[in-house]
Formats: C-alpha cells, structure tokens, sequence
C-alpha cells in the first residue's frame, strides 16, 4: 500500500510526461487511432463508454431506482451504488465494444460538477486504470460534456453557436466558438430549471424524478388553463424559485375552496407550469440569438430530454430560421458517452489531466 501512495505522490509532472510519450507514440496521428474509455457518476448513473476515432461504440447506463422512494438522490446511497456498479459496468462497455482492454489509449472520467462522493468513485477508478495500463488520464467537465453531446451525431452544429444547457443543477446560455472555448453569457441567479421540475412535482405529490412526471401529464392538460408570472432578470440570466412559490401558494389557496383541487386539475397545472418554464427558456434564447445574430442553436442537459421543450424550439427554429441540435434522448441525461466525446476534443490538443487533479463539487466559470 505504502508503495502504491508513494507512486501518486512523485506523480506531479504525470501528464506532461504522458503528453510527450503518447505524441511519439503516434508521431502525431493520434486523432486516427484514439480509443477513450470514458466513465461518469457525478450524482446517480454510472455509466462507461468506449469511444473510437471520434464514434461512440458503446453507452452502457446504470441507474440508481432506489432514490424514488425518498424524493430526490441520497448522496451516500448513489456513491455506495456507484462503488458496486463501476466495475461491471466498465467490463460491459468494453467487451460490447470488440474493442482489447490493451488497445484503449486514453481514459477519461467526469471531474466535476456532482456530488463529491459520486465523483470520487469514477475518478479512482479511471487514475487507476490509467496508471496501470501507462496511459493518459483526462478529467472532463461533466457541464462541457453535456454540451459536447450534440458533436455526436450528425448533423452537427458549427462555430460559433448558441447552447442551452439545461439540467437539475444548472441552468444556462453559452456561446461557442471552438470545442474547448466558450463562455457562459447567461446563468440561473438561484434554482436551475430541472430543480423547478422536481420541486415543483413534489408538490403536487407526484414521483421523483419529477421532470418526466410533469412532462407525462402535461400531454393531456390545457398549458393556458393557470397563469404562472415571468421572472423578471435582466440580459440572458434565469430565476426559478419564484415560479415554485407561485405554484404552491396556488396550490394552497385553491384548496381552502376546494380540497380535491389537486387531483381534479393535476394535468392542467402540469402543463400550465411546464409551459411557463419551457417559455421563460425560450424567449432568453431567442434573445442571445437576436443580440449576437447566431442562428446555429444546441440544447444540452437532462430537461433537454423534456418534449415540450423540444417542441417549442423546433417551432421557434423554423421561425426564426435557426439551425437547431438536440442530441438523441440517451445522450441528455447524464451518461458516459458526453464524456467521451469531450474527451476526444481535449484528447485533439493533447490535453490531459495528471493523477493529482481533485474532483470538484461546484461547477466552475469556465465549463472547458
């Protein structure tokens, strides 16, 4: 053991010295030849994915169900579930690849954000993987990885361009301009939108995770039926805590004069919240374009899963004339298949991560 800590202490110049052995390795035509191993746990999917020459070969999701019963992730039980899934679940994707454990030249693994004991199982696991078979090792940005999602099919968008990126913990506008640049030009002052949509399906006392919950009934409600109020920020930013006030002082008042409210308006509310929601996004989308005149437009993150949203920006594409990418369902809810392909990009400019990098809880101004 004493050994094995010492290894990772003298590991400070690890990844230059993987950097410069795998260019020669290749002399320079690695992007030909690269096979990643990507894993991700950043809160309650373990997922590996094996990448080849810019291809995704295989996406293999481990969910968590017991997190249903409590409302919302348990983050000792996802890091326990994580503990006794990564293993199987990185053997799966490897063999499903006909891929030879031996031919994988980089592994990659989400650095952060999520829930630190998540994230620590994916990032020991990977380090070990790395320096045991003497290869680079590269930390990817779970939120740059989400964005990156839409680079693996085709069509796919080109710079510079707009990307929604909407999921339970984050909510934002950012402008591309290359693979590894951009910036966040609009944030959520408080709660992101999948939070809106758990929370507010708590609510009206239906099952986590509540963005589904709401989506499935919103389909048979009137989106009109209930006015919920716009937030009003400035520029391109986001605020949603107001919207689930609103929703539960409705909910309350409208129960003192009927106390089957709930249950006769459920569909109705459904769908009168998720359209404010799916709006309240679009029109902050709509301006950023306007205001930057880019018309080629992404959507990332788990609620990009959500088919109201999809239905709205595809009706606003046409009309505004966009070029409009939403990555496949399984790729917008968090897998390690992003992970991949954000390594692949970071893998092109040969940057790697050193051994000694820590995991990050809170997601950083920069999402490279």
């Amino acid at each position: 053991m004493a050994t094995h800590a010492n290894n990772f202490r003298n590991l400070k110049n690890f990844a230059p010295v993987f950097a410069i052995a795998f260019y020669l390795k290749f002399k320079g035509n690695y992007k030909y030849m690269s096979v990643i191993l990507a894993l991700e746990s950043s809160c309650d999917e373990t997922s590996a994915s094996v990448l080849k020459d810019g291809k995704i070969l295989t996406n293999i999701i481990s969910n968590q169900l017991i997190h249903s019963k409590y409302g919302g992730v348990v983050p000792e039980f996802a890091s326990r579930a994580h503990q006794r899934n990564i293993a199987a679940v990185t053997q799966q994707a490897i063999e499903d690849s006909g891929i030879k454990t031996e031919d994988i030249s980089a592994v990659a693994y989400t650095q952060g954000p999520g829930l630190a004991g998540s994230l620590l199982v994916a990032a020991m696991f990977a380090k070990g993987f790395a320096l045991s078979r003497n290869i680079p090792l590269i930390g990817v940005d779970h939120l740059h990885a989400h964005i990156m999602a839409n680079f693996i099919d085709d069509p796919k968008p080109s710079f510079p361009c707009l990307c929604l990126l909407v999921s339970g913990g984050h909510t934002q506008i950012i402008h591309l301009t290359d693979y590894l640049e951009m910036e966040i030009i609009g944030n959520t002052i408080d709660d992101a939108a999948g939070e809106a949509f758990d929370k507010g399906a708590k609510i009206m006392g239906l099952p986590y995770p509540g963005g589904p919950s709401i989506d499935l009934l919103a389909k048979s409600g009137n989106p009109k039926a209930f006015h919920f109020p716009t937030p009003k920020i400035p520029g391109y930013h986001f605020s949603f805590s107001g919207l689930k006030t609103s929703l539960l002082y409705k909910i309350r008042d409208e129960l003192k004069k009927d106390p089957d409210f709930l249950e006769k308006n459920k569909a109705d509310l459904c769908a009168s919240f998720q359209h404010r929601i799916v709006t309240y996004l679009s029109e902050k989308l709509l301006l950023a374009s306007k205001d930057t005149g880019i018309k080629e437009i992404c959507l990332a993150g788990g609620v990009a899963a959500n088919s109201g949203l999809r239905n709205t920006l595809m009706l606003l594409a046409q009309k505004q004339g966009w070029n409009l990418y939403v990555p496949a369902f399984q790729f917008c809810t968090d897998n390690a298949a992003m992970i991949a392909i954000a390594a692949y990009f970071r893998l092109m400019k040969g940057n790697f991560s050193s051994p000694e990098e820590n995991i990050y809880a809170n997601y950083r101004k920069s999402v490279k």
